[in-house]
């Protein structure tokens, strides 16, 4: 009876050994599975920064996180540089078409004046040279009036010559018959004394 007790205590150690070592066994691959498990499994995600930002009530974190996000990333500020950079050279082209149609609105308006001056030297030419034209024939007539003024008083002076040598003549005509009637008279009255006798009133030598 009491070998039988020893024996089964006896057993009843070995079995408790045996499931300790073989629990000691478990554990230690548990352990290791869960080891691999640790090292194999990816890293959590991380959570949105903003969405646990919402779900907090606290509202100074909240102004602070749009203050954050309100700030351009570096992708938005090189948009912003090249945004920039079109408008410059937008303006500097812009800028320089302006500069160009200023030019062409001087060289057209330099054109437009040397043509002006141009016609104007040309009028005025036009102008001198009818008037010198003019004053040529004014010139050509005064002097066929000259000559026709001086043939004219030539022939004036040739008529008062004529007219003065026609004059000299019938005074010429009128002494020589005044001189041949006072001949007469003359020897009328001689002949008148020789007789003695008056004429007679009705004497016709009295009556020429």
């Amino acid at each position: 009876m009491g070998a039988d007790v020893s024996e089964t205590s006896a057993r009843s150690g070995y079995l408790s050994s045996c499931r300790e070592v073989s629990c000691g066994k478990w554990r230690d691959m548990g352990e290791e599975d869960e080891k691999a498990q640790v090292s194999v499994d990816p890293p959590p995600a991380p959570a949105d920064p903003p969405a646990a930002v919402e779900e907090k009530p606290d509202d100074s974190k909240a102004l602070v996180v749009v203050e954050k996000a309100a700030e351009p990333p570096p992708k938005e500020k090189s948009v912003a540089k090249s945004l920039d950079r079109d408008i410059a050279l937008a303006q500097v082209e812009t800028e320089k078409k302006m500069s160009l149609i200023k030019a062409w609105e001087e060289s057209e308006k330099t054109k437009a004046e040397n043509k002006s001056q141009k016609k104007l030297s040309a009028i005025c030419s036009w102008e001198n040279t009818k008037k010198a034209d003019l004053e040529a024939q004014l010139k050509k007539m005064e002097e066929k009036l000259e000559n026709k003024k001086a043939e004219y008083a030539e022939k004036m002076k040739n008529k008062v010559a004529m007219i003065h040598k026609e004059a000299e003549e019938k005074k010429a005509m009128v002494e020589a018959k005044r001189g041949e009637e006072l001949l007469t008279a003359e020897e009328t009255a001689a002949k008148f004394r020789a007789k003695g006798e008056p004429p007679k009133k009705g004497c016709a030598c009295f009556g020429a």
